[in-house]
């Protein structure tokens, strides 16, 4: 990396952006069917209404418990084989869904959804390969700039598969063509991060400081205790849960508790998408610009709003408005956490760092999305709102009080 020049570096970095950001195109279409149906699919499977949430908790948990090896993986033999691995595991996770839900095989579901899963949770840390690869003062804007491929994914998720429900009865075998789809998609994506050269790990070695680049990784909780860290984590952790839980759920919510079709749920699920990443290159420079503290409390609070609208909401064009300022509270969230944690850590800790942070919000965003479709069965939206406001709003009201008293630390 060294023989490069500063301009070679930038069309490196420009041409892996690309290619990162397109791949990101295709996770973020795959994720749209989970989203939509990962409920429905689960109790088609196994008749099981009273567990409506053990769906996509099965995926978030599966996607938690990847993701913390994956990082350390990513540390070890970069970041651009595991991100690979974790796409074809998901091909292979979308074949075994859509195989199963048609024999109506609840275990085989159970697999597949933990396949794609384990896959998700790979391939999401490629965010952080993204940011890595610029400068500490342009890493929020590079982290932007991997995600923005997701908006194309909101389009590429209806175009892709609400055709495939056009005028059919929602049943097991309705399901199985959009699940195997994804798998092929899945595939696309693993055609294109093996072009990503060199590895950004190599690039990110190029900003250290002297000798940061080989020195041995601090242990985690020393990690977490730096400055900044545990403010960004917590952001990190409870707007993704928040966002996630409510994103799984408003499909079933939308089509039992409101009586739409099927059909109707893509758009949603398509708004809710764009408003996670249609403005990403915009918050980006907000995080650079008022720096990650206000950026945490701001997500976290658009979150609360959009959240509580949902008590009241009933059409479909209400439903998207709300879901697209649930995933743009996320954004401002989710980039501003982001590249706090990879600003407080080594390239040979930032994997480790970002698993970790990702372990805990896909962990805590499977609790509660199986408790949030128990109390959406038991007590309808009205406690799913509320209650996902709710605790958008604690941590916000924590991070702001402890913003004041805590110095702004250098970053690496």
């Amino acid at each position: 990396m060294d023989a490069l020049s500063d301009a070679q570096l930038a069309r490196v970095v420009r041409r892996n952006t690309v290619i990162l950001s397109a791949s990101t195109t295709v996770t973020s279409g795959t994720l749209q069917l989970v989203a939509a149906l990962a409920s429905t699919t689960f109790v088609l499977a196994t008749g099981i209404t009273g567990l409506l949430g053990l769906g996509p908790a099965i995926f978030l948990a599966t996607s938690a418990c990847a993701a913390l090896p994956a990082g350390r993986a990513m540390d070890r033999f970069g970041r651009i084989p595991i991100i690979a691995l974790g796409f074809a595991v998901g091909a292979v996770g979308g074949v075994v869904t859509g195989i199963s839900v048609g024999a109506e095989n609840g275990l085989g579901v159970v697999l597949g959804f933990a396949l794609i899963g384990a896959a998700s949770g790979t391939v999401q840390l490629s965010r952080a390969a993204g940011g890595e690869m610029y400068p500490p003062e342009r890493r929020a804007r590079g982290i932007s700039l991997v995600l923005f491929g997701a908006v194309f994914g909101a389009i590429l998720g209806p175009a892709v598969f609400s055709p495939l429900f056009a005028g059919k009865e929602l049943d097991a075998d309705s399901l199985v063509t959009p699940w195997i789809v994804a798998g092929g998609l899945m595939l696309i994506g693993l055609a294109l991060v093996v072009w990503v050269r060199p590895d950004p790990k190599r690039i990110a070695e190029r900003y250290a400081a002297p000798g940061t680049a080989t020195v041995s990784a601090a242990p985690l909780r020393e990690i977490l205790a730096r400055p900044g860290v545990p403010s960004a984590l917590l952001a990190a952790v409870t707007s993704f849960a928040v966002m996630v839980s409510v994103m799984n759920l408003t499909g079933y919510a939308v089509v039992h508790e409101h009586h739409h079709t099927q059909q109707d749920v893509f758009p949603i699920i398509g708004a809710h998408v764009f408003g996670m990443f249609a403005l990403v290159l915009v918050v980006g420079r907000i995080v650079e610009r008022f720096g990650g503290t206000r950026t945490l409390v701001a997500g976290l609070a658009v979150e609360a709003l959009s959240c509580a609208g949902l008590v009241w909401a009933e059409s479909v064009v209400a439903h998207a408005l709300l879901l697209f300022g649930l995933g743009l509270g996320w954004n401002l969230a989710f980039v501003a956490a982001t590249t706090t944690l990879v600003n407080r850590a080594a390239p040979s800790e930032r994997g480790k760092l970002v698993g970790f942070s990702d372990l805990m919000s896909g962990l805590t965003g499977a609790a509660l999305a199986l408790i949030g479709g128990y109390a959406l069965e038991a007590a309808g939206v009205v406690a799913l709102g509320v209650g996902a406001a709710a605790l958008a709003v604690l941590p916000a009201i924590w991070i702001a009080g402890r913003a004041a008293a805590t110095p702004a630390p250098a970053e690496t």
